[in-house]
């Protein structure tokens, strides 16, 4: 069982200047899948919750990241599915949880595609709590049939 992480309440988890840098280049240069994302979540259009995109944690940037449920959002290109990806993603939730945040993964064909269930999800999500030591969320990882889910 991990630790939950709390010796750090900073919103940022201490991420180091150049992940700030990187996460500016990514705010400037958003993939369509983020852009529509970031068109529904923006100036709390959802449900009134702020979304920040492109947010450094740790060592980590989020796609987005709503700090007030402490609920990251990540949207999956194909690589995601490769098996080494799979595995890197297993290990970042697992720390994000550590600190205490939830996390939810989107492929970029749910986003493009259904995006009312994407919103739904998210909202559902909002409002539910960690538990440490329990799995992310209701909806750790909301791949549709027929995209594989990296998760066991």
């Amino acid at each position: 069982m991990s630790k939950l992480i709390l010796e750090n309440p900073s919103m940022h988890h201490d991420a180091k200047p150049e992940l700030f840098r990187f996460a500016q280049h990514h705010r400037e240069n958003p993939t369509q899948a983020e852009a529509t994302l970031w068109e529904a979540l923006k100036n709390k259009k959802l449900k009134g919750y702020k979304f920040r995109r492109q947010h450094p944690i740790g060592i980590y940037i989020l796609d987005f990241y709503c700090h007030a449920s402490k609920m990251a959002i990540e949207i999956d290109g194909g690589y995601h599915l490769t098996k080494e990806q799979a595995e890197k993603d297993r290990n970042r939730t697992l720390d994000l949880e550590r600190r205490g945040i939830r996390e939810l993964r989107f492929t970029n064909e749910q986003i493009m595609h259904d995006m009312g269930e994407v919103l739904e999800l998210i909202l559902g999500n909002l409002v539910v709590e960690i538990v440490p030591g329990t799995p992310s969320a209701p909806y750790p990882t909301p791949y549709p049939t027929p995209y594989p889910t990296p998760y066991p």
